[in-house]
């Protein structure tokens, strides 16, 4: 991770949330101490996060669960060479998936744990691009998640299943997959309690454009990015911290999401690329397209001067602002300094078209008939406030 550029994205040095932790620390202690926890999606951006956030508070057992064994490797290196981090006796890693027979099998035989987290995700708008993409975005998003819940043979004290800013008033499949997730945990939630949180865009985290910058930098290859899409950022470390505090200290169908104010704590993606390479000695010098950036990166970077292409973005799905919540949310603004907290009921989904949606993607798996278009039908079905922005061109057609 390129934690030693967050800054540049967020704004800050310290995190948001550190009042906030200290706010609710005995909590906290009370919660986690003594806990046996289980986190799904362990070694990614977020999950790492979470981990080294719950080890502060001294769990009695953790599970790290992810389909990528290198990076699970990488972290558990990365936590026995910490000198700072306790682990506990009862510690394991699984390079095994939710939705696998396997993951099944584990819960079913394992001693049963306190605290379930699920971080794995598809996250990127570029996953939606054709059928086969959306079908393995809906599986991880959604369905996974929904055939988990209807069979763990016990139940936890929390669930926490983690949602995104794009689920408010959805643009692209993507955000509408993280409202259907949301919905599919209020249907369970009469049986086990869960909570969730939306945030923004975690700086330079794996995959995301800021860490692309880092490495189109590295490799001496121009930067791309759009002019006009304004985002909020925080840094790992406050997205494991608030997937926590919400986990530890939301009630049953809380939503949770960090207080950012739109012109305030926004940056563009080309504002963020023009201050990284500030940071590193070069000057910007903007290209009217991909191939004059490409074509004079030899010359210009040997001058110091790096080739940008900076334009409007023309990619199916971008949303051009970002919200966290929607007009008829219930909102408590009151909860915590740096935290909102969207408050529900159970109520604020139509559980016939839920279940309607799971048993059509259930059998659209392995149904060649069904396409992408179908996808987008039932979906809207379900999620009424999605509006999905077609352009006709996707993010794997740029730079």
């Amino acid at each position: 991770m390129n934690l030693q550029y967050e800054y540049i994205a967020t704004g800050r040095r310290v995190s948001m949330f550190e009042s906030d932790i200290e706010a609710k620390s005995e909590v906290l202690n009370d919660r986690i101490a003594g806990s046996r926890i289980a986190i799904v999606g362990a070694a990614g951006s977020i999950g790492s996060s979470v981990v080294k956030t719950l080890l502060r508070f001294n769990p009695a057992g953790l599970t790290l669960i992810d389909l990528s064994e290198n990076n699970l490797v990488e972290l558990v290196r990365e936590l026995r060479s910490d000198g700072d981090v306790k682990l506990p006796e009862d510690f394991s890693t699984m390079p095994i998936g939710m939705g696998s027979i396997e993951f099944g099998r584990f819960f079913a035989e394992q001693e049963n744990f306190d605290y379930f987290f699920n971080l794995a995700a598809l996250k990127h708008v570029r996953s939606e691009k054709n059928v086969y993409c959306l079908a393995r975005m809906i599986d991880t998003n959604v369905l996974f998640m929904h055939e988990f819940l209807e069979s763990n043979p016990y139940k936890f004290k929390k669930v926490f299943s983690v949602s995104s800013d794009k689920a408010a008033n959805p643009a692209n499949l993507m955000g509408a997959s993280k409202m259907l997730m949301e919905q599919v945990l209020l249907e369970h939630s009469d049986r086990q309690e869960f909570s969730t949180a939306r945030f923004a865009n975690v700086a330079f985290s794996d995959g995301s454009l800021p860490y692309g910058f880092l490495e189109r930098i590295a490799k001496r290859q121009p930067l791309e990015a759009p002019s006009d899409i304004r985002r909020y950022f925080i840094s790992h470390r406050e997205a494991g911290e608030l997937c926590v505090l919400s986990c530890m200290c939301g009630e049953n169908r809380d939503v949770f999401f960090p207080k950012m104010s739109s012109g305030k704590d926004e940056k563009t993606f080309a504002e963020i690329a023009m201050m990284l390479l500030d940071s590193l000695g070069y000057k910007v010098e903007l290209c009217a397209s991909e191939s004059e950036a490409r074509a004079r990166a030899g010359e210009l970077i040997e001058q110091k001067k790096w080739p940008c292409c900076f334009l409007p973005a023309d990619t199916d799905g971008e949303k051009s602002y970002e919200e966290f919540f929607t007009s008829d949310e219930k909102v408590d603004l009151d909860f915590l300094p740096h935290i909102g907290v969207i408050k529900r009921n159970g109520s604020e989904y139509d559980p016939v078209q839920l279940r309607k949606f799971i048993e059509f993607a259930q059998v659209a798996r392995r149904d060649p008939r069904v396409s992408k278009d179908d996808y987008i039908r039932e979906m809207s079905l379900a999620v009424p406030g999605l509006e999905h922005a077609m352009t006709g061109k996707n993010l794997d057609q740029k730079m």
